[in-house]
């Protein structure tokens, strides 16, 4: 599995502007979103306690809290490719991962934790997947046609912690790499809460031309990786997960919802996604769900119902307040030269009035 980064960077070269349909039945259009920074670059996660709003952006290495003026202060540094932070009362967790390329799975990843005395300790999930490799048990690949012979492979090792969440005080992390949701003890074990399953695609024009694939494999079955990228939990501690899924998967609209059971088994409750990133619960029977190549942010009901949709191109992270704001987070674009075409922003969707707090705690 390559780095979130390349697959965003793939992925958005390649897709075709699909998402889920369009609502059964006219509803209110949603607030337009309000804009309070473009200082970011790839804020890949968002949270809010209160009225501090936090950002974690992956090529600064920074978690920063959001200052009024737009500014992005500082709060932890050195924070190597990290994509997401959570906060649970006086705890504090953040993801982190050490990459040596796009094109290669990164050398180190785990989770940071920090108790409410200041101390933080690192969990390595990289050397737990190595030791482990639980998506070992899956089969990648073609898995029938005139490529199923040598056409597959089962998990390879990889891990990138990508989204970290609170969960019945310990933490749960979704890992794009090993395709897993860990469980991680505030003291740093390690357990594996669910193995998502493959996902499995048929082979078209398009998958064909993008994967330069003779005509013998029209029609066969090709099993992407999951990538398991957001988390949310919801009333009664329901676990909803998001699959982007890997390669040729996030540019074809295979993006999914899961809902994952205490024994971990995955049940899929909504397909059609372009490449979910970031999911948060909208209401005790909803979802918050941004989509990096699907324009914006859909709204799913945990049946898998589209209910609206808020426009917002690339739509990095989402996360819904305490008080009902939605918060969200777009990549920043550049173009095929590198020069930047687009900032990342952070941004408020809400129909009352929206504050957040100056006052840095660190």
């Amino acid at each position: 599995m390559h780095s979130i980064r390349s697959i965003i960077a793939v992925g958005a070269a390649a897709a075709l502007a699909v998402a889920l349909p369009a609502p059964a039945t006219a509803a209110p259009a949603p607030p337009a979103p309000q804009v309070w920074s473009d200082q970011a670059v790839m804020p890949f996660g968002i949270t809010s306690d209160g009225q501090r709003v936090l950002v974690a952006d992956g090529v600064t290495g920074t978690v920063g809290q959001l200052q009024p003026d737009g500014a992005i202060t500082p709060i932890i540094t050195g924070a190597a490719g990290t994509t997401s932070i959570a906060t649970r009362g006086a705890w504090m967790a953040y993801t982190s991962s050490v990459e040596e390329g796009e094109e290669t799975p990164p050398l180190e990843s785990g989770l940071n934790i920090r108790n409410p005395r200041g101390d933080t300790i690192y969990v390595d999930l990289h050397e737990y997947e190595y030791a482990n490799n639980p998506d070992g048990v899956n089969t990648y690949g073609f898995t029938d046609g005139c490529l199923a012979d040598g056409g597959s492979n089962a998990g390879l090792l990889d891990a990138h912690a990508y989204t970290v969440v609170p969960y019945r005080g310990a933490w749960l992390v979704a890992d794009a790499g090993a395709n897993v949701v860990w469980r991680v003890s505030d003291s740093g074990d390690i357990s594996v809460f669910s193995v998502l399953p493959p996902i499995p695609l048929t082979v078209d024009a398009q998958i064909q031309g993008m994967m330069g694939l003779p005509d013998c494999a029209l029609g066969s079955t090709f099993n992407a990786e999951p990538v398991p990228t957001g988390i949310a939990v919801g009333p009664g501690g329901a676990v909803y997960v998001s699959t982007l899924p890997g390669f040729p998967g996030m540019a074809t609209g295979a993006g999914q919802l899961w809902r994952v059971d205490s024994s971990g088994a995955a049940t899929p409750i909504a397909s059609g996604l372009a490449g979910p990133t970031a999911i948060a619960m909208a209401g005790p029977h909803a979802l918050y769900v941004a989509q990096q190549f699907g324009g914006g942010i859909a709204t799913v009901s945990t049946s898998g119902e589209q209910l609206d949709f808020i426009p917002l191109p690339n739509a990095l992270a989402v996360w819904t307040a305490s008080n009902g704001t939605l918060w969200a987070s777009t990549s920043a674009v550049t173009d095929e030269a590198g020069n930047p075409t687009a900032p990342g922003m952070i941004v408020s969707i809400s129909k009352g009035k929206v504050t957040v707090q100056g006052h840095v705690i660190r």
